[in-house]
């Protein structure tokens, strides 16, 4: 549906209200509107999200309401907001979107599923931002548009306009808040268009599990006999590289739930990174930026519009949103049956973690607990040696009840279907980062392979006395070497008094998690 839309109900009265679009559309109010706008020699859309590059987590508050405040794991990710300072938000972005000459609303799904699915409504001054969205959210037909009724949950993006520092609860000129109650996010001082797309998956987060569904930050796909794989990893751990496998189907690359009837995802596209992409690194990406994709903060050749994927000048955090569709594989509607594997993806800087292992129910809510990986130097600022990095769930900075609770639902689905876990390590082997080798990904590819075709599910394992997992000691296209990871190293003291270090890691990070924690899970870590 194109043309004039009516918000009046919402006290906004701006003459031009465009409502869901065609992507041509976007493209030329972009285009005619909006600074900085271009056009790609494959036709993506070229847009900068201004100062801010990247979400702004520290900004981030939940109204405290009676109806949920018992729910939610409040503390420095789920931060207490008034529900008062929220409505000042909300006032000062309607005030906004009234001294506008346009604005745009985009009507969508997240998820896929009609049963469990959430409608969503976007209200934003900048085309780039609808078109971002209408890429993200679940694109509704004619039939489902005209009959779309009240949303769910909706999205005042007024990120043009700062916040009031005044306003009680703020620290900054940047504002992202929601509240379950009201059904409302109001974004101020950020036109980083990820912050819409979080937003949703937080409320997501929220809701799910009140329905007894559990919502994953994972990829998901599905081999030609029906067989569902989820990836769960933080970044730079390889999730998007491995979950895009040319002869599986992808169900989605980042944000899932797992329902009774098996996984769908919760998005309509995807939010790639796009820094040092290439071709032949990863072909199904490259070829998904084209027509109605939104390339966020890209350097460009002003003659020729190729684009250089390698220029970190603006950030290194490049991004390309696009439609699923755009992937030639891609399972379209994207729902899947019940996983029969899980593979938790950590980058161990430390070299000490196999190249797979095998975890038990309590294993695995203690790893996904713990959401274990490594930075190495070169990543950010500052960091010299392998730093390790934990975040809960695999998502710490979206997840709202207390990390134990998707943990148990995650090990009831788990025994409920059967499901194998396992630990793959995508990072060092015979040393630490600097001394070793990172683990050949020809390698990591052929064991999500062997996972995928069952022939890792009885294979000879060796047991790690101090992580309590059974290690895999052979796995066909692998060499035997490497297998266990303290055979590789040159020195088998520096490999103990490294290993050590990192199970203290573990238990340190884990003591925050203690208090509501079953004890099997608690014994299930490092000793």
């Amino acid at each position: 549906m194109s043309g004039n839309f009516d918000l009046k109900e919402l006290q906004i009265e701006t003459a031009t209200i465009l409502r869901n679009i065609a992507p041509a559309k976007f493209y030329e109010e972009a285009l005619k509107y909006e600074r900085g706008s271009a056009i790609s020699f494959k036709g993506a859309l070229v847009v900068s999200s201004g100062p801010k590059t990247g979400r702004s987590p520290n900004d981030k508050r939940i109204v405290e309401d009676p109806q949920s405040a018992d729910d939610i794991w409040w503390g420095s990710v789920n931060i207490k907001l008034q529900e008062n300072s929220l409505i000042i938000n909300r006032q000062r972005a309607v005030d906004y979107f009234n001294s506008c000459e346009r604005l745009y609303v985009v009507d969508g799904f997240a998820g896929w599923d009609p049963q469990h699915r959430l409608k969503i409504r976007v209200i934003c001054a900048r085309a780039y931002h609808a078109l971002f969205m209408h890429n993200m959210l679940i694109r509704p037909s004619g039939a489902e548009l005209a009959d779309f009724g009240e949303p769910d949950f909706t999205i005042y993006n007024a990120g043009r306009f700062p916040a009031n520092r005044y306003t009680p609860e703020m620290t900054s000129k940047t504002s992202i808040c929601l509240s379950f109650e009201r059904k409302e996010m109001v974004i101020l001082g950020t036109e980083y268009a990820g912050e819409m797309k979080k937003g949703i998956f937080t409320v997501m987060n929220y809701l799910m599990p009140k329905r007894g569904l559990l919502p994953m930050h994972c990829s998901a796909n599905e081999g030609a006999a029906g067989d569902v794989a989820l990836f769960f990893g933080l970044s730079g751990t390889g999730k998007t590289t491995l979950s895009a496998d040319p002869q599986r189907k992808l169900i989605g690359d980042d944000e899932h739930v797992w329902s009774a009837e098996g996984v769908f995802n919760i998005e309509g596209g995807c939010y790639a990174k796009c820094i040092d992409l290439t071709k032949e690194k990863e072909p199904e990406i490259y070829h998904a930026i084209r027509f109605g994709t939104v390339l966020e903060n890209v350097i460009y050749d002003e003659e020729s519009r190729r684009i250089d994927y390698a220029d970190d000048s603006m950030t290194e955090n490049t991004r390309a949103a696009y439609p699923i569709e755009h992937i030639l594989n891609a399972a379209i509607p994207c729902i899947g049956g019940q996983p029969r594997h899980i593979v938790f993806l950590t980058c161990d800087a430390f070299g000490v973690l196999p190249p797979v292992s095998r975890l038990t129910p309590d294993q695995a809510m203690y790893h996904f607990m713990s959401g274990y990986t490594a930075k190495v130097a070169g990543t950010e600022m500052g960091v010299t040696e392998p730093e390790a990095t934990f975040s809960a769930c695999f998502g710490a900075a979206f997840m709202v009840w207390h990390p134990s609770k998707y943990a148990e639902m995650l090990a009831e689905k788990i025994r409920e279907h059967d499901a194998r876990v396992w630990l793959v390590n995508t990072g060092w082997s015979g040393g630490p980062y600097g001394v070793g080798e990172r683990f050949s990904l020809k390698y990591t590819r052929a064991i999500i392979d062997a996972i995928h075709a069952g022939q890792l599910d009885d294979a000879p394992v060796q047991r790690d006395v101090r992580f309590g997992f059974d290690v895999l000691t052979a796995c066909p296209g692998v060499p035997a070497e490497p297998m266990v990871a303290k055979q590789v190293w040159a020195d088998a003291a520096a490999y103990e008094a490294q290993a050590d270090q990192l199970a203290e890691l573990f238990k340190a990070n884990f003591v925050q998690f203690e208090a509501g924690t079953a004890e099997a899970v608690k014994q299930a870590g490092p000793v």
